[in-house]
């Protein structure tokens, strides 16, 4: 999956794949993660949230199931 570069203290990439609806995040420590069943909308909701790593922490991460993919 492709990811973009995002600003943020805490996510360094995400990227999305709307047919699966599987959202990858990249943190800056290197662990990445995919959360699932993520509709786009709030993909859209993540990349204008003014924190994305509070949005991620009380929005996503509390909703959607996730698995642990690998550091870099």
């Amino acid at each position: 999956m492709r990811r973009e570069a995002v600003s943020s203290s805490v996510i360094a990439s995400i990227g999305y794949d709307a047919d699966s609806q599987v959202l990858e995040v990249e943190f800056h420590s290197g662990e990445l993660y995919r959360y699932l069943g993520v509709p786009e909308f709030d993909v859209a909701r993540l990349k204008r949230a003014e924190s994305m790593g509070r949005f991620l922490n009380e929005w996503i991460k509390p909703r959607y199931e996730f698995v642990y993919v690998a550091p870099r």
